[in-house]
């Protein structure tokens, strides 16, 4: 079993099982797909106006999810923040809450006590059973919408139409298509084996992007991820700070090329 400290500033050291098999790891209480706008619409009800969530925002959340951060803590945290920024507020006129990264240190703090509450209780009931959110039919169908959309990219070309083709390869695997390669089918049956596979997968394709990305464009979203993080450096330690710009710039390169994000958890929920 592989234990890994995510050490910072946070005043924390959340503990995270990366050997834990996906669906224990990775899924909260709910379908873990309902993960981000679970979090996006706490956000919004406690801040008491609709405000669509940033980019940075979504690349905080992503962080949050990779650190196997529970969804009862991220709400428990957003909780506890705005609980405190309303006491505030009473004794005088504050700044209106902008983005959720002002509530990121109360949700390290609900994930720390989350932890040690947990620590030492051993579950004994057993979950009744429910459909995963990683059914075959659709993780088949987002490999293959995936795959559909880097075939008309217009950057990096062949490693696009490489990754697609490998896309299209696994989709066949989990359909349990004849003509699969051993590694596929296996990956095809085992959900941790695939997010793994695609995270590789994918690591190459943002190396291929960012070789073929203009130096000025990427120096440009780097200057943004900067500007955007300003106003919350105080609130990040500097491990979580550099995972949430290297997430941010990965989602502006995508935007900016309208490219697809691989993992399982970009699967769309219909």
């Amino acid at each position: 079993m592989c234990i890994l400290p995510l050490a910072g500033h946070w005043g924390w050291s959340p503990i995270l099982n990366v050997d834990a098999p996906i669906g224990e790891r990775l899924a909260a209480p709910t379908n873990y797909f309902n993960y981000f706008t679970e979090i996006e619409e706490r956000f919004q009800q406690r801040r008491g106006a609709i405000l669509l969530l940033s980019t940075l925002d979504w690349a905080l959340i992503e962080t949050w999810r990779d650190a196997g951060i529970p969804l009862d803590a991220v709400l428990r945290g957003i909780d506890a923040a705005f609980d405190k920024y309303e006491a505030r507020q009473k004794k005088g006129r504050m700044r209106k809450v902008n983005g959720l990264a002002w509530c990121a240190q109360a949700v390290m703090e609900a994930a720390e006590e989350l932890r040690e509450a947990a620590a030492g209780t051993a579950t004994s009931s057993a979950a009744e059973p429910r459909e995963s959110g990683f059914e075959h039919d659709r993780v088949a169908a987002h490999l293959d919408a995936a795959a559909a959309a880097l075939e008309t990219a217009t950057v990096a070309a062949e490693a696009c139409v490489a990754t697609s083709i490998r896309l299209r390869a696994l989709a066949a695997a989990v359909r349990g298509d004849p003509g699969a390669s051993d590694a596929d089918a296996a990956a095809a049956r085992n959900l941790e084996a695939l997010e793994r596979t695609l995270t590789v997968i994918e690591e190459r394709l943002f190396a291929a992007l960012t070789a073929a990305a203009p130096e000025d464009l990427l120096t440009s979203l780097k200057e943004h991820a900067a500007h955007e993080l300003a106003p919350y450096r105080s609130r990040m330690g500097v491990v979580q700070l550099r995972q949430v710009e290297q997430q941010f710039e990965r989602k502006q390169l995508l935007v900016h090329y309208n490219l697809p994000r691989l993992s399982l958890f970009y699967m769309s929920q219909q």
